[in-house]
């Protein structure tokens, strides 16, 4: 634009943040800042809030406070209710939860048209510092902004009070939503299921779960990823396969593959070599290949070991490898020097 002499905006400059914002780059954008004031070019609140997030991202909290004084001073851009949801969250990440109160009450103080996703972010960042009080007291005027209130305010809501282990009040929520909505929504129902997991009240979630399927909302992936969370805690690794098994079989809302954690995936494999379970593990790939393309060395080299310790055989390992484009370490070649017998 420069080159072409085209009138600059704040707008490229601030996609360009955005973009290194996103690809995890935030120490460029001090000087796109620079470059933006040599060229006399007016900011305006989107660009205090990425030059916010990106000096918060270095944790320069001072350099935070920097930028709020002044677009202060500056005078020419009031700071909007983005402007203190941003600096809000910012304290919270730091612990600074009584700074983070006093963004807030801005924030409150510039929602005058009553912005929905403004009383969201209110609970949630409340909800965060540990305010009850607060989160009920903005849920109060929430439902009195929005009488008929959205399936995601109840969401969030319960999201909240499920963090901030309100687990009665949560339930009372839900009861709420479910008492009148329409379209039973799945994702309300795993909030409470999740609330209840996280305290190891396995009964109760599985009697929300069975709840939702009756009122035809069936258990999606992130549902299956909440037991597994469970059950891998318990160790009861058998029920954790049937979680894994049956979120990838129904994928992500979007259409895309839910794949589990490497950190999943290896513990499992991990319980499958001790238990020299070969046919456990074999049908935990049959499953995993549905969601991967590649299953990687590791993975295998487990496999092998599964195959050693169980005293197994498998003439196509080798093969497999070979299909798969993998190598494993020499440990595993040499153990391969058995397995793969005809």
């Amino acid at each position: 634009m420069k080159e072409l002499n085209l009138p600059l905006s704040s707008m490229p400059y601030n996609s360009l943040m955005t973009l290194y914002t996103k690809t995890e780059q935030p120490e460029k954008i001090p000087a796109i800042i620079q470059e933006m004031k040599a060229s006399h070019i007016m900011f305006d609140a989107y660009t205090y809030n990425v030059w916010m997030r990106a000096l918060a991202a270095v944790n320069d909290i001072t350099g935070v406070e920097r930028v709020i004084d002044e677009m202060k001073r500056d005078g020419r851009v009031a700071g909007d209710w983005t402007t203190y949801s941003n600096l809000a969250s910012i304290y919270v990440g730091a612990g600074l939860f009584e700074k983070a109160e006093k963004a807030l009450k801005e924030l409150e103080k510039r929602n005058a048209c009553k912005d929905l996703s403004a009383y969201q972010f209110l609970i949630t960042l409340y909800g965060r510092t540990g305010n009850l009080l607060e989160v009920y007291r903005v849920w109060r005027s929430l439902r009195l902004a929005f009488p008929k209130t959205a399936n995601i305010s109840y969401l969030n809501m319960i999201q909240a009070l499920v963090n901030i282990k309100d687990l009665p009040g949560a339930e009372k929520c839900f009861r709420e939503w479910e008492s009148g909505c329409s379209i039973y929504d799945i994702r309300i129902a795993n909030a409470l299921i999740g609330g209840y997991a996280k305290e190891g009240l396995l009964e109760k979630a599985e009697e929300i779960k069975e709840r939702a399927r009756r009122r035809g909302a069936n258990p999606n992936a992130k549902t299956w990823e909440i037991f597994l969370v469970y059950y891998m805690k318990k160790r009861e690794l058998k029920l954790a396969v049937d979680c894994v098994a049956n979120a990838i079989s129904i994928g992500r809302g979007d259409g895309k593959k839910w794949v589990p954690s490497s950190v999943v995936v290896s513990s499992l494999m991990g319980h499958f070599e001790e238990e020299k379970d070969v046919d456990g593990a074999e049908g935990f790939l049959e499953n995993l290949k549905k969601a991967v393309d590649n299953l990687g060395a590791e993975v295998f080299e487990s496999l092998i070991r599964t195959y050693a310790a169980a005293g197994r055989t498998s003439p196509i390992i080798r093969r497999r490898l070979k299909m798969e484009n993998v190598e494993v370490n020499e440990a595993c070649k040499k153990l391969l020097d058995t397995i793969c017998v005809e």
